[in-house]
C-alpha cells in the first residue's frame, strides 16, 4: 500500500462526503489536507474506541500526540492492538498508521508543522472528552457556555483556521480580505459545523449519559441552534471572501449541508424524532450541483443564514 491508496480507498471508506471536497480541492492542497482528515479520523477512531477502558484511551491519544511530533511509531503496535471499531474503512486506516506517520514525514515544514499543529488540539479537545464523560451514571452536562465554545474549536474550529493557513500559504490571492480576519470566519465556520453535528446528535449522545449542551438539552437547543446558524453564516461570508473556484466549491459543500441540517432540525427537534435526522440523498445531490455555481459567484452566498 502507498501514499496514493491512503488518499483514495482509505480516504473514500472512512468519508465519502468529504472525499468529494478533497477531490475538488487544487493538487497541492489535496495531500496535506486529505493527511491531516486521516489523521484526525484515526485519533476519533481512538477516542471512540469501545474496547479499551477511558484511561488506555487517553494514553493512546498521548502517544499517537508523540509520534506526530517526532515521527516516530514507538508504542504504535500495542495502540493498534488495543484500539478496534465496527467500521472496516476506520480498522483498515488504524492497520496503516505507520504510513501515514510516514507521509507526514515527507511533507514540505510548512504543510507538517501546520498539520501537527492542528492535531494537536483536535486530540486536547477527544482528551477533554474522555475525562468529562465517563459514560456511565448520570448525564453528564458540559458546565457553561465557555465550555462548549472551546469543545467546538478545539474539535473543528481550529480545522478551519489550518485550512485557511493552509490555503493562504498555497494559493496565490486566496482572499482580499486579512489573514486574521479570514481565520476568524473559518474558525467560526468549523465551529458551526461542528456544533450542527452535536444538535443533531443529542439523542444519541444522551444515551451515553453525555450532553454537549450545558444544562437541560430541551430548554437550551433553541438557543444553540440559532447559536449554529450565527456561525454557518460566519462560514457563508467565508465562502464569499476566497477566490478560488475549486475551494468554493469544496467549501459550498459542507456549508450547504449543514445550512439544510439546520432547517430540518428547526422543523423538527432531533429530541422528539424516533430516527436520526439527515438530509436525504437528493439534498446531497443538488449541493453537487450547486457547487460549480458557487464556484464562480456569490450568488448563492447573498442570503444570511441567520
Amino acid at each position: 500500500m502507498n501514499t496514493r491508496d491512503l488518499g483514495g480507498p482509505i480516504l473514500r471508506s472512512v468519508s465519502r462526503s468529504f472525499y468529494l471536497t478533497i477531490r475538488l480541492l487544487p493538487g497541492e492542497l489535496r495531500a496535506p489536507i486529505g493527511l491531516a482528515y486521516l489523521l484526525a479520523r484515526a485519533s476519533d477512531t481512538i477516542a471512540d474506541s469501545a474496547r479499551a477502558p477511558a484511561a488506555s484511551r487517553r494514553a493512546h491519544l498521548a502517544d499517537f500526540r508523540q509520534m506526530l511530533r517526532h515521527g516516530n511509531t514507538e508504542g504504535l503496535p500495542g495502540l493498534q492492538s488495543a484500539i478496534d471499531s465496527e467500521h472496516a474503512g476506520e480498522r483498515k486506516l488504524i492497520a496503516h498508521l505507520d504510513l501515514c506517520i510516514a507521509w507526514l514525514g515527507t511533507l514540505p515544514d510548512f504543510d507538517r508543522a501546520a498539520i501537527v499543529s492542528v492535531l494537536e488540539k483536535i486530540i486536547h479537545g477527544q482528551t477533554l472528552d474522555l475525562e468529562r464523560f465517563p459514560g456511565t451514571g448520570e448525564v453528564v452536562t458540559l458546565s457553561d457556555d465557555a465550555a462548549l465554545e472551546e469543545y467546538t474549536y478545539l474539535v473543528a474550529g481550529c480545522v478551519g483556521e489550518f485550512w485557511t493557513q493552509l490555503c493562504a500559504h498555497h494559493l496565490p490571492r486566496y482572499s482580499t480580505f486579512p489573514l486574521g480576519e479570514l481565520s476568524a470566519l473559518g474558525i467560526d465556520f468549523g465551529k458551526g459545523l461542528q456544533l450542527v453535528n452535536i444538535l443533531r446528535d443529542l439523542p444519541a449522545d444522551l444515551r451515553t449519559r453525555r450532553c454537549y449542551l450545558p444544562g437541560d438539552p430541551r430548554a437550551l437547543f433553541p438557543r444553540w441552534h440559532a447559536r449554529a446558524k450565527e456561525l454557518l453564516d460566519s462560514g457563508r461570508r467565508y465562502i464569499a471572501a476566497i477566490h478560488p473556484a475549486r475551494v468554493r466549491a469544496g467549501c459550498f459543500l459542507p456549508w450547504y449541508l449543514g445550512v439544510k441540517t439546520l432547517d430540518l432540525l428547526e422543523a423538527q427537534s432531533p429530541l422528539e424524532s424516533n430516527t436520526r435526522i439527515k438530509v436525504p440523498r437528493s439534498t446531497v445531490r443538488t449541493a453537487l450541483l450547486l457547487a460549480p455555481f458557487a464556484a464562480f459567484s456569490n450568488r448563492l452566498l447573498l442570503t444570511p443564514t441567520t
